[in-house]
């Protein structure tokens, strides 16, 4: 077993190589309105199976209306989105998580009242006590987010704002997901966090997780990104490769209106 608890390659059969090239997620021509507002004006987006796509894009391109679309929390008026190949669109929100799916929203999502320890038990759904979370994989993402267990006794609401987003990392992978969603994870997090944030996301890829994120922060983006999509005004208007983005500058100017 590797520290991602999945079984080694050697254990068990892997995807066909069918599956292994067809996109995790796939979003096809999605609307979605909230209220009087459409936000999202057929979004196509695409994220490879055991890649790391980032999703950028300026304020208010849609991109985090995208995240909440694809989790059920706010409902696509129009188009599909599938996960492997079956849709969800319709699902509610469990029933999109219960599919092997962890969202980090933009403000953490964590427990303010329970301690850290209680937030990451709530995570491991298959857990109902602190002894049936797999060990090897907790000593794992401590060694990724040391905060974690030095205050694992107490009150998740106590801790900086780093630690709160270590946290609400750290529940989301307390059991192996096949698709991690997450908004903006170094917002507003000190230069040594980020590092820190940038070096856990880098083990989880190596994991085979496959990882969407939305970030504004080009740098983090850069070092991490292997697909990337950006938006502007409720479409997906480039992809590409990360590389590419990158080696471009005239294109960042254009999508971005700053360079990275």
């Amino acid at each position: 077993m590797n520290p991602s608890g999945r079984p080694h390659p050697d254990s068990a059969a892997g995807p066909s190589q069918a599956d292994a090239a067809a996109p995790l997620l796939q979003l096809c021509g999605v609307h979605t309105h909230i209220g009087a507002y459409h936000i999202l004006h057929g979004v196509d987006l695409s994220v490879a199976r055991g890649q790391l796509t980032m999703l950028l894009g300026r304020n208010g391109a849609g991109k985090t209306t995208t995240l909440r679309t694809i989790m059920g929390l706010w409902r696509a008026s129009q188009g599909r989105i599938t996960l492997s190949g079956q849709e969800i669109t319709r699902l509610d929100t469990p029933g999109i998580a219960a599919r092997s799916i962890a969202y980090v929203p933009e403000n953490m999502g964590i427990f303010a009242d329970l301690s850290v320890k209680e937030n990451m038990l709530l995570a491991a759904r298959s857990a109902r006590t602190l002894a049936q979370i797999d060990a090897a994989r907790l000593r794992w993402i401590f060694s990724l987010f040391p905060a974690v267990e030095k205050f694992w006794n107490h009150p998740a609401g106590k801790l900086s704002g780093g630690q709160k987003q270590m946290l609400a990392v750290a529940r989301a992978i307390v059991e192996p997901r096949d698709l991690l969603i997450v908004d903006e994870p170094s917002k507003g997090l000190a230069p040594a966090i980020i590092d820190n944030m940038i070096s856990a996301f880098a083990q989880l890829k190596q994991t085979g997780t496959t990882i969407l994120l939305v970030e504004q922060n080009l740098a983090f983006a850069q070092r991490l990104g292997d697909h990337v999509a950006v938006m502007d005004d409720g479409r997906v208007v480039y992809t590409g490769t990360m590389q590419a983005l990158a080696a471009d500058r005239a294109l960042q100017q254009s999508l971005l209106g700053l360079s990275l």
